[in-house]
Order: C-alpha cells, then structure tokens, then sequence
C-alpha cells in the first residue's frame, strides 16, 4: 500500500513537533539544573555571612540602565523627604 502524501507529511510533521519538544523538554531540564545551581550559591553566600536578599537586589540592578536607576533613586528620594523620612 503506498503513503499517500498526506500521510507522509504528516510524518514529518509529528516528528518535527517531536523534535521541537524534545528540544523545549531538554531546555526545561537544563533550566531546572541551573536554577538548583543558583540556590547552592545563595546557600553558600548565605554561609559565609552575606545577606542574599540585598544580593538578589545588587543582581536585579547589575542588570538595569544606570539611568533608569538614577531617576527611581532620585524619585525615591523626593517621596522620602517628603514623608519626612530623609
């Protein structure tokens, strides 16, 4: 019995989508490792005495534009000062 072309693309198109979620599954994995690897940092900062809250804040503003840092800081203050908290 001969494949009809459907069902041949077909075929191919599950295995694509096989492929593409073998991909995203393997991905899913790796991110999972690398995210238990980020807790064995924190876990061992935390250790030796640093406060990993204020980490996490230092890493969340590594990854931000100075300028958009400056002008919160700058509003920050001005609310501040404003609740007399200055």
């Amino acid at each position: 019995m001969e494949e009809t072309d459907q069902q041949a693309s077909y075929r191919v198109t599950a295995d694509e989508l096989r492929q593409f979620i073998e991909r995203f599954e393997r991905l899913e994995a790796e991110k999972k490792d690398i995210a238990e690897q980020q807790k064995e940092v924190m876990a061992e900062a935390k250790a030796r005495g640093y406060d990993t809250k204020v980490m996490r804040k230092v890493i969340a503003l590594r990854k931000r534009d100075k300028d958009d840092i400056a002008e919160e800081e700058a509003v920050l203050e001005m609310y501040k000062e404003a609740l007399g908290m200055a």
